[in-house]
């Protein structure tokens, strides 16, 4: 499951005088997270290099020179499960098709083409960081750790005071068990700052 995935959508400013930011947000209202938004337009060199990984395809100069003909918006946008939310808005890439399979989505009600679909979005997290890091260079996207890390995490730091925690609650049953523990676990926790009440004493 993918906890709040940060990711890029770019859309076309006014493709055949139709799509626009706000209805791309309207369908992403029940979300309600819009991290950042700016409109800028792309040089070709800059459309290349935010493409790169489509370079040497037959399509890929039509495709650089159509996307820094006119402005667009970009946006960072997150939510749980993300990708797969994003691009179910969005529907297929060749919009022809996806007027016949997906009619409701954005690519269909506003795309003309299989090049001139409308909207993008990121085709994973990892190349969601590289388009928000181009898109916006002064954003700050905090990694998300591995499951191996997460659990070696909470073996190490979060399971023994936890364990030893849940140990002293069985041994005093207290009447609220869900107060007390939060109580002693505020009491026991090992990242407790250590406060010295003694005076300070000056080496000589």
């Amino acid at each position: 499951m993918e906890i709040y995935v940060i990711r890029t959508i770019l859309e076309k400013m006014g493709l055949q005088g139709k799509a626009t930011p706000l209805q791309a947000k309207q369908k992403w209202d029940n979300i309600k997270k819009l991290y950042e938004k700016r409109k800028l337009q792309l040089s070709p060199e800059q459309c290349s290099d935010f493409y790169a990984d489509q370079y040497g395809k037959l399509f890929f100069p039509s495709l650089t020179a159509f996307m820094s003909s006119c402005p667009i918006v970009v946006m960072i946008l997150a939510r749980d499960n993300a990708i797969a939310h994003w691009k179910s808005i969005i529907g297929p890439v060749n919009s022809i098709k996806t007027r016949e399979t997906h009619p409701g989505c954005l690519r269909a009600k506003y795309g003309t083409s299989d090049l001139k679909n409308a909207l993008h979005g990121s085709e994973s997290f990892h190349a969601a960081e590289r388009e928000i890091k181009f898109m916006f260079p002064n954003s700050v996207i905090e990694p998300f750790p591995s499951r191996e890390a997460t659990e070696e995490y909470l073996s190490r730091s979060v399971n023994p005071t936890l364990l030893h925690g849940l140990t002293e609650l069985c041994k005093n049953k207290p009447l609220n068990p869900c107060i007390w523990l939060a109580d002693w676990l505020i009491n026991n926790n090992p990242n407790k700052p250590q406060i010295c009440d003694g005076a300070i004493v000056e080496a000589e």
